[in-house]
């Protein structure tokens, strides 16, 4: 038996960094897919068949929020903690949440673990990675707890004190780790927050806490390093702030635009549509509530709001999309033609042109798994077009929006579903490199040729 466990270590530790990512997704996935199976997991006291149970199990800790039946009326309050979990796992990573047990005990974190708490966590370099790792959980934590204590304002007085703080406590880590799952069917069958549309505190305390789950944990040690100095900022905290501040006002503003006379917002009074269009802005980014009816909004706002979520966040942060950083980079390179410059310029820094090829194989990468899902989707199912591309984007980009079609897609469309969130969370470059040849670039022994582009 300890010859037996021994190889078995000896095979882990020659597993390279970017699989073991993804593999520690795909055992807490498959966890959490056993455990809510069981009769004990759903209110009704029966077996969960495999396929939702799965796909719920995908949905949590992948952080997306699509979902094949209601959260608060199907699942127990036991299935509603093994769900709250997976979100955390899955939120601030499997890895991260390991690598800080290991510190408790004040073993020594080996060269293969710090790699993988590095690249879980966005970091550029080893040194410093446990302290680092530290400082996500204690930020996590930290984050949660405020953001509960917010909300608990709202769900104590109609719940009572231990109900309300449940409450609190599940939207609060929902809301931070991008998920948007939610319990509000509490109040109105598959409503999410349209109950809580016009409530100022309820809205700006969750889109806070998605902005800051969406922001990445280095950002946030650089905004405190640095005592909110914009000038003093690392570059990539720079385009990270600034690229997240203008797609949420532009988002906002087309969808204002788009929506301020259309039958979503038909309802809400004028301070009502505008915290709505800044709400909707923000969790099209990867958070997956929503507070108006979504099938009500105009094709072009759809169109929009797939847009914004395959942007999606920034790196190592919660949340999923091609990254901000990705979509900046990609913007940017628009320029390098009118200006004759051979590498893209940013705050008086050059970018590397490996960051470059990197954003354009990214975006690729989405581009290609989303049409052809959404071709198939549409074609198995008979979906439209459009909805089913808002489908696909949603859990390629782990956003969790849906046009109300999830739960009546066929076992098929449903694996792709399960496919690209799982996918869309690892990380599309991260899946490709785990299975990639070992080694570094091979240098090519062709002749150059040139050929003529546009």
């Amino acid at each position: 038996m300890t010859l037996f466990f021994s190889k078995l270590k000896n095979k882990i530790d020659h597993i390279s960094v970017l699989k073991k990512i993804a593999y520690s997704f795909v055992l807490v996935i498959l966890t959490g897919a056993v455990l809510l199976m069981l009769p004990v997991s759903s209110r009704s006291g029966q077996w969960t068949p495999f396929l939702t149970a799965l796909f719920t199990s995908t949905t949590s800790t992948c952080v997306t929020g699509l979902v094949v039946v209601d959260t608060y009326t199907y699942w127990s309050i036991f299935g509603q903690l093994v769900i709250l979990a997976m979100i955390q796992i899955g939120g601030v990573g499997f890895i991260t949440l390991a690598i800080s047990a290991l510190t408790l005990t004040k073993k020594k974190i080996g060269l293969r673990q710090r790699l993988a708490a590095k690249e879980v966590s966005g970091s550029t370099q080893v040194g410093g990675v446990v302290k680092t790792t530290r400082f996500i959980i204690f930020g996590t934590l930290t984050v949660e707890f405020i953001g509960a204590v917010l909300l608990s304002f709202y769900f104590i007085p109609k719940l009572g004190i231990i109900k309300g703080i449940y409450f609190a406590v599940f939207h609060s880590v929902s809301a931070f780790c991008n998920a948007g799952l939610d319990l509000m069917s509490r109040f109105n069958y598959g409503s999410s927050l349209m109950t809580v549309q016009s409530d100022f505190l309820f809205i700006s305390t969750v889109s806070a806490l998605i902005v800051l789950g969406g922001l990445g944990f280095l950002v946030w040690e650089d905004l405190i390093r640095c005592r909110l100095r914009f000038r003093r900022f690392r570059l990539h905290t720079k385009l990270v702030v600034t690229t997240t501040l203008l797609l949420i006002i532009g988002g906002a503003l087309l969808i204002f635009l788009l929506e301020n006379n259309g039958k979503a917002f038909e309802n809400l009074d004028m301070g009502s549509k505008v915290l709505a269009s800044f709400f909707q802005s923000i969790t099209t980014r990867t958070a997956g509530f929503f507070s108006v009816d979504l099938p009500s909004l105009r094709e072009s706002t759809i169109l929009i709001m797939c847009i914004l979520m395959l942007i999606g966040g920034s790196p190592g942060s919660t949340a999923g999309g091609i990254k901000t950083t990705s979509f900046a980079v990609l913007f940017m390179s628009i320029f390098l033609v009118f200006r004759n410059k051979e590498n893209v310029e940013c705050f008086k820094r050059r970018i590397s042109k490996d960051a470059l090829y990197s954003a354009c194989c990214l975006l690729m990468l989405f581009f290609a798994m989303i049409i052809t899902s959404t071709a198939i989707i549409s074609y198995v199912d008979g979906v439209p077009v459009l909805y089913s591309l808002f489908e696909c984007t949603s859990a390629m980009a782990t956003v969790g929006l849906s046009m109300g079609i999830t739960a009546d897609l066929s076992v098929v469309s449903k694996m792709i579903i399960i496919t690209l969130m799982y996918i869309g969370r690892v990380g599309a470059l991260t899946t490709l490199l785990s299975f990639a040849k070992k080694g570094g670039f091979v240098q090519s022994k062709y002749i150059e040729e040139k050929i003529t582009i546009g």
